[in-house]
């Protein structure tokens, strides 16, 4: 599962915004992945303009996913 602490909640209200904030979110959470060696970051879409950014087991080491709900 995921750790609370590798969560980065993002709500935006343009594209442009959105594209800063993800890129941002991957970069943080690639220095933490890269540390452990073990998860992969699964990018979620909540509902339009919310998104969270997560460490995933669930998602193989090196790998970004996305995932809309």
């Amino acid at each position: 599962m995921s750790s609370p602490s590798h969560r980065i909640d993002i709500q935006v209200t343009s594209r442009h915004l959105l594209d800063e904030r993800l890129e941002a979110a991957v970069r943080d959470l690639q220095e933490v992945a890269m540390a452990a060696g073990t998860h992969g970051i699964l990018l979620t879409r909540n509902k339009p303009g919310h998104y969270t950014a997560t460490l995933s087991d669930q998602v193989p080491f090196g790998m970004t996913r996305e995932l809309i709900h």
